[in-house]
């Protein structure tokens, strides 16, 4: 007789595939499943897990996570993994930590602070930077306790940084020996299980994804020369994907000259904001763009879509959501006490009341001033009780008719008043069902823009698998949960080329996922201080996931982790 380490009983199998779904039971060995179908005598099994009215489904496999850092201190990616999430690809929009000499550390870790929001001396006393190389970095993550599986692009800004230096990389070009050298690197990072490349190229106007000074990232103001020569290279390996966070037309230029498949981010339901601000394209012009690309030009390119609605909250210790407008990355650029400084400059209060009112809402994205709500004052400020009591709860409107103030200067003081470190949350940005369906169901859609690791104390879109399955197709049917899991997990999994993963099947990795499709739901947002060197980020749980399993082993059980570290890092072409 067969024996098993778990055996899950009679749940509704969703098989990745589109398959209509089916009840049966799934038989789990050495890490694989290697039984679906048919009652299994339990006699033999090690631990049942009773499924009657559960769903049984793949992990869900995100794509776009800057967990390159985090990793190293919360094994389980807890955004991610507290949402179903099996495997999480790492190192997106060209930003990473290798290759890296060691006198570069600080200036690796110092990119990553503005632009995707990660505190740094969590990063200094989080990360073990034993490594040097691209390849020693993937055997540091390698030999590191994990609860997912990770795989990672190959991110180009950090390949400016060791061949060229980064801020001297902003400064001129590259030239053609250290063009080829790079080059080399990306190979040899390919060659120890890179899955691609990775770039943001924003430009400079309008740009909110900016470096710790206000420039713009190193591959921002990229050559055609350069991305030419990176995708040249990736193809000459005959494998790997691209990701970009740019124009489309950047990514038609990737697909043609790699020969290989491309990831764009990001497709936006109309009216719908993220923390880029508002979107590049209106949708449908977007979705008909790439169903040119790739019905009919022959290259093939995925667009990773927004498929949450959107809120943030936001402090103004390391805020870039203003930097697209010049006034405001000014007053949010500085050590605090510069910042302070300017937030208390009249000259400056003038300008940004004149902006809000031609803008008629704040920062690049828009928001309602008036609606945002004073969320918290830490108390550790002079008279933090009475700012607190004062303050907490309203919103800017309300305290402005209070005081008869401009909302601008209700923002401003609150901020100062609290050292920069005064939080504010922003209205939900509610999409219709019609608009997320016309995204969510795009040919070549790839739900998600997760940034999972990063914008950590901004925003949860982290939750996108949770939202997906419990809000747009259990309470408005904008696709079957078929057709849902095959885009969270098979797809994805097709489209990044992570070979045995996405779909249940016998002989695959057990990375799966039992729950209750009734009770699934996100929890309230909240602050966690659980990051190295004390510091805080934003954090939504969920609820309704009564088994999360990677790799056979139980990571969560009924929203409690495991603390079981399972996962493993996936050199890309290996299964």
């Amino acid at each position: 007789m067969a024996s098993y380490d778990i055996v899950i009983k009679g749940g509704t199998v969703i098989d990745g595939h589109q398959t209509p779904r089916y009840r049966a039971d799934v038989g789990i060995r050495d890490g694989l499943i290697v039984h679906i179908g048919g009652s299994i005598d339990t006699e033999h099994a090690d631990r049942v897990i009773d499924a009657e009215g559960l769903i049984v489904a793949p992990g869900i496999v995100d794509l776009n996570t800057h967990y390159d850092s985090q990793l190293f201190w919360d094994p389980w990616c807890t955004m991610s993994g507290w949402h179903g999430v099996t495997s999480v690809v790492i190192g997106n929009c060209g930003f990473g930590f290798a290759p890296c000499k060691p006198e570069d550390r600080e200036r690796a870790m110092l990119s990553l602070v503005r632009n995707e929001a990660v505190p740094l001396e969590t990063m200094r006393q989080g990360m073990p930077w034993d490594w040097v190389t691209y390849r020693e970095y993937l055997d540091s993550v390698d030999r590191a306790p994990k609860g997912v599986n990770i795989m990672s692009f190959v991110p180009l800004a950090p390949l400016y940084g060791f061949v060229v230096g980064t801020d001297e990389a902003k400064q001129r070009p590259a030239t053609n020996a250290e063009l080829e050298q790079m080059c080399d690197l990306l190979i040899e990072g390919m060659e120890a299980g890179g899955c691609g490349i990775s770039a943001q190229i924003l430009g400079n106007e309008g740009n909110v994804q900016l470096d710790y000074d206000g420039t713009p990232m190193v591959t921002d103001m990229m050559s055609r020369r350069d991305l030419t020569a990176f995708c040249r290279a990736m193809g000459s390996t005959g494998r790997g994907v691209a990701q970009i966070t740019g124009s489309m037309d950047l990514a038609e230029v990737i697909a043609r000259e790699s020969g290989r498949p491309v990831i764009w981010n990001a497709l936006l339901a109309d009216g719908a904001l993220n923390q880029h601000g508002g979107q590049q394209l209106p949708a449908k012009v977007a979705i008909d763009r790439l169903i040119q690309l790739n019905e009919k030009d022959g290259l093939q390119v995925f667009a990773q879509a927004l498929t949450t609605n959107f809120a943030s909250q936001f402090t103004f210790e390391d805020y870039n959501l203003a930097d697209a407008i010049p006034a405001w990355k000014d007053l949010c650029t500085g050590t605090i006490d510069e910042k302070i400084a300017k937030f208390n400059d009249p000259e400056r209060r003038r300008v940004a009341k004149e902006i809000h009112e031609e803008r008629g809402g704040l920062f690049g994205s828009g928001y309602v001033l008036t609606d945002i709500k004073v969320g918290w004052i830490p108390l550790d400020v002079p008279d933090g009780l009475a700012l607190q009591d004062r303050y907490e709860g309203y919103t800017i409107g309300e305290i402005a008719e209070r005081e008869d103030k401009h909302p601008i200067d209700v923002l401003l003081d609150i901020s100062v008043w609290g050292g920069l470190k005064a939080g504010f949350e922003t209205s939900m940005i509610i999409t219709s069902p019609a608009a997320m369906k016309e995204i969510a169901t795009a040919s070549v859609s790839l739900p998600g823009v997760s940034d999972g690791g990063a914008h950590t104390k901004f925003v949860t879109t982290g939750r996108y698998p949770t939202e997906l399955l419990g809000y747009w197709v259990r309470e408005h049917a904008i696709m079957s949960l078929e057709e849902a899991h095959w885009r969270l997990s098979a797809l994805p999994a097709r489209a990044a080329g992570l070979k045995g993963r996405g779909h249940l099947a016998n002989g695959m990795p057990a990375d799966i996922i039992i729950y209750d499709l009734a009770e699934l739901d996100s929890l309230p947002a909240e602050r966690a201080w659980d990051y190295p060197a004390g510091e805080w980020r934003l954090i939504q749980k969920a609820k309704g996931y009564n088994h999360i399993i990677v790799n056979g082993v139980e990571t969560f059980r009924d929203g409690e982790c495991t603390q079981a570290t399972p996962g493993k890092l996936l050199r890309h072409g290996v299964a």
